[in-house]
């Protein structure tokens, strides 16, 4: 996310600058809204990967300039908008496909219900009861028009599916305390080619990256046929580039 954005900056004749959390006084105890107040001075917009979704809340709220969600630990919208990018270069049109999430019901996830509201697609949730996403998710995109339905079976879930996803089981910040629980728990949800074959045979797979080979996916589908794993992490560039030109020019 970072080199896409900064990249993508970049390529649009600007220049960016990177912040970790130690260069901020966030972590000497200043308040987002006065970190946000200050960098609105200096800076046209901000993007911003954090673990709680309440910092970016707290900041945009009083940002004077755009902020872009660079990822949270609830929402990941920039990668699912590469998603369908990649989707739409390959398939046409997303409405009315049937999508498939495969594994933990995580921030990508989220950003996929989300995502069901807005782009008119048929999305499948497939997950141990206990990783899916919270209840009151579920009861917010259903409400607001978006078919999204459970399915804990994974093979029955991706039949005639148009795209497959799956994420990584684990958070790239977090140390499962439970792992190899949670490792057994997710066993018969790896998207290998047994599971690839249920579905259409021009079927689409996703995979955000970086990924466990031979845990949630296997290396046969990852590198095969139907994967657009690669094509997606490119698609992030060409995103970020709009999303900053659209935030700039509103």
């Amino acid at each position: 996310t970072r080199v896409s954005f900064d990249v993508g900056v970049r390529q649009m004749g600007g220049q960016s600058i990177f912040m970790s959390a130690s260069d901020l006084q966030l972590t000497n105890g200043e308040n987002a809204s006065d970190t946000a107040k200050v960098l609105s001075r200096y800076l046209d917009m901000v993007m911003i990967r954090t673990f709680e979704e309440k910092t970016i809340l707290d900041f945009a709220a009083s940002s004077s300039i755009p902020v872009i969600n660079g990822l949270t630990n609830r929402s990941h919208p920039c990668q699912v908008m590469a998603d369908i990018m990649t989707f739409e270069e390959a398939r046409g049109n997303i409405a009315g496909k049937k999508v498939v999430w495969i594994g933990d019901g995580n921030n990508v996830c989220l950003s996929y219900m989300h995502a069901a509201m807005q782009f008119g697609f048929n999305l499948i949730i497939s997950s141990p009861t206990k990783f899916l996403p919270l209840k009151e998710n579920f009861a917010f995109v259903t409400e607001h028009g978006a078919d999204v339905k459970i399915l804990s079976d994974p093979f029955e879930a991706v039949e005639n599916a148009d795209l497959i996803i799956t994420d990584t089981y684990f958070s790239m910040h977090n140390k499962d305390a439970e792992a190899d629980e949670k490792l057994n728990l997710f066993r018969n949800y790896q998207v290998n080619q047994s599971l690839i074959a249920r579905a259409k045979s021009n079927v689409v797979f996703l995979h955000c990256l970086p990924a466990h080979r031979e845990i949630e996916t296997t290396s046969d589908v990852i590198d095969g046929k139907n994967s657009m794993v690669f094509e997606a992490a490119e698609n992030r560039l060409h995103v970020q580039k709009a999303i900053m030109k659209w935030c700039i020019s509103h």
